[in-house]
């Protein structure tokens, strides 16, 4: 794994490689959650990591355009708007995360939410996160043609009604006639206004499109 990095980044000058190290390593490790440069800057600083910002974006866009890290902005589907500051890091490939942490068990949550993340992308689709409100879509889709879908990511809604209705809760607030989507590792699935609720193994395994 890091001759991976050592060769993905070698074009990119590198004066302090602890920082970077750092950097990566905490990236890395918050992947599917809403993090910001200046979280980043903040933790570190905490840590007694005296770091810049600029160096932090630096560092930020080298992992990147080295395609190891994808990032995916948040939009406010009321104001129409692209939120800024705010993004979530979806990692090319999820070992990147356990060789860093080879004693933790697996959280299904944010391991799922970047698979979806990397097949999305991987059939084209823009991806960003929805705002509606208080509440999170995890992905908004749009393909070539500007047709949009809505996707909800969890790992089951069978656990129990309060999982199901939080799952749900986000894609009712979206009042438009695109398809909307929860995707879980469930088999046995159900319907509800109109969202379909799929088995995403089964989906992907099938190359279907959102």
């Amino acid at each position: 794994m890091k001759e991976i990095f050592e060769k993905d980044i070698r074009r990119i000058k590198v004066k302090d490689r602890d920082a970077f190290e750092i950097v990566k390593n905490f990236i890395i490790n918050n992947y599917a959650s809403p993090i910001s440069i200046n979280n980043i800057v903040d933790s570190l600083r905490k840590n007694g990591n005296k770091i810049t910002k600029p160096t932090v974006i630096k560092y930020v866009h080298a992992l990147l355009d080295a395609k190891i890290i994808y990032d995916c902005s948040r939009y406010d589907m009321k104001s129409k708007k692209s939120i800024k500051g705010e993004k979530k890091y979806y990692l090319a490939d999820l070992s990147f995360y356990y060789v860093l942490n080879t004693d933790n068990q697996m959280n299904y949550g944010p391991c799922l939410e970047n698979i979806v993340y990397i097949y999305a992308r991987s059939h084209d689709y823009a991806v960003s996160i929805g705002r509606i409100g208080k509440l999170e879509c995890d992905f908004i889709l749009r393909d070539y043609d500007l047709n949009y879908s809505y996707v909800q990511v969890a790992y089951t809604i069978l656990a129990s009604k309060e999982t199901e209705d939080r799952e749900y809760k986000s894609l009712e607030q979206i009042k438009d006639n695109y398809p909307k989507y929860v995707a879980t590792t469930d088999y046995l699935l159900q319907k509800r206004n109109g969202i379909k609720h799929i088995n995403i193994i089964d989906f992907m395994k099938n190359c279907e499109k959102f």
